[in-house]
């Protein structure tokens, strides 16, 4: 087919022509005298992103699966007590990691669609009076329902309560695309993966451990070998791995971050807001659909799960999308699948390249039979973005946009 693929799927998402070239390197020797450049490179601009002065970086050659169990088994025991909510397909997944793990979880559930529920948080925590719960799990965006939660929130549950629980986070579809602040929120381990807000491709999962997360690491008696948090802190303390590291990705992941430093962080989310909002405007205001997130308090900014009609299959429409128009989009999972379909609008983008995902969707949808004006969805955000603009200006470097407040 003619033309490149369209890749609006919420992860793995586009990656920056200047990152791409960036991975095009001889090999080396991971043990020379100059490799640790590379790694005290990454795992400084990493910080910046994970907003901690205090936390400790880690880089597995793996996904943010991978680090799940790194965060569980490096900071329990078995046996242990772990607080979490389950409100779509990953943080399902994350407890029953967890389950299958041997810890035993308190799990509360969640209409899809919705996100942590904080009161129910603080209610068990506070009825937890000898503090067996040991953990909460907190997932920052879900990926699957296209809703965000409150992670200040959850720490104020916990403070509230004057619980010592560690505070785990899946930030995986959040880092470096919606504001998250591991310092001042008190997280004690935040999972990532390198496809997402990063703009890699998949294979390098990360997570950031505070002080009070290392300090139960030499309590906990979870095995653990690969992911071993000690040999890792170890070896990177003097620039270097305890197994071959995956040198590719580190060289992409210095340059992305140089990208979101170019831009800044805080014009990152206002972008990634800017953007999501216009995809907003076409569903609801274009289209006329609804979103799985059920109020503006948990719109993601990373990715809109897309409600179909009564009688429409998402898997259809997805299909259409793919097969005629060349063009990716995230598919329902688990309890929505075939409910919904996932516009992904996060990394490497800007308004025009989303207009290519609005316009193929509409198409994809109108072949499928829903009833909805062509060019609706379309004409609704180009509205909402030239609106916006009034106030914004754009400005081009390298190969991204930096959207900047006016007068910044």
């Amino acid at each position: 087919m003619a033309g490149r693929n369209f890749l609006f799927v919420p992860g793995p998402t586009n990656v920056p022509d200047r990152v791409q070239r960036s991975m095009m390197v001889s090999m080396e020797d991971h043990r020379s005298p100059k490799f640790p450049e590379l790694t005290h490179a990454c795992l400084t601009g990493l910080k910046k992103v994970f907003k901690t002065t205090t936390g400790t970086p880690i880089m597995f050659p793996a996904s943010g699966t991978g680090c799940w169990e790194a965060a569980l088994s490096n900071c329990l025991s078995p046996g242990d007590k772990i607080l979490a909510s389950r409100f779509g397909q990953f943080s399902h997944l994350w407890i029953d990691m967890a389950t299958r793990l041997g810890f035993e979880v308190e799990t509360i559930d969640c209409e899809w669609g919705e996100g942590i529920p904080l009161e129910r948080y603080l209610q068990a925590l506070e009825a937890d009076k000898g503090h067996k719960i040991k953990a909460v799990l907190a997932t920052h965006n879900e990926t699957a329902t296209g809703v965000t939660s409150d992670i200040a929130g959850v720490r104020r549950a916990l403070d509230a309560a004057k619980h010592p629980a560690l505070l785990f986070v899946d930030a995986v579809s959040s880092l470096g695309s919606i504001d998250f602040r591991m310092d001042e929120w008190g997280v004690d381990v935040c999972v990532t993966g390198s496809q997402k807000g990063l703009m890699l491709p998949a294979g390098l999962g990360i997570v950031c451990v505070s002080e009070k997360g290392l300090e139960m690491r030499a309590q906990a008696k979870s095995p653990r070998c690969y992911f071993d948090f000690g040999d890792m802190v170890k070896s990177n303390s003097t620039g270097y791995f305890p197994y071959t590291p995956p040198l590719p990705l580190m060289y992409g992941l210095r340059e992305s971050l140089a990208m979101l430093e170019e831009e800044g962080l805080e014009n990152v989310f206002r972008r990634h807001h800017h953007l999501a909002s216009g995809v907003r405007a076409a569903v609801q205001r274009g289209w006329k659909l609804d979103l799985c997130a059920r109020a503006p308090k948990w719109y993601s900014d990373t990715v809109s799960a897309i409600l179909v009609p009564e009688g429409i299959n998402g898997a259809t429409v997805i299909e259409i999308a793919y097969k005629r128009y060349n063009l990716s989009l995230g598919a329902g999972l688990s309890k929505v699948a075939g409910k919904l379909f996932r516009i992904g609008h996060l990394g490497d983008l800007n308004e025009v390249m989303l207009l290519g995902a609005i316009a193929g969707a509409e198409m994809a949808m109108l072949d499928a039979g829903v009833q909805i004006a062509p060019g609706s969805g379309v004409a609704a955000a180009q509205q909402y973005w030239r609106g916006e603009d009034l106030t914004r200006k754009a400005t081009v470097r390298h190969d991204t946009v930096r959207l900047v407040a006016a007068g910044a």
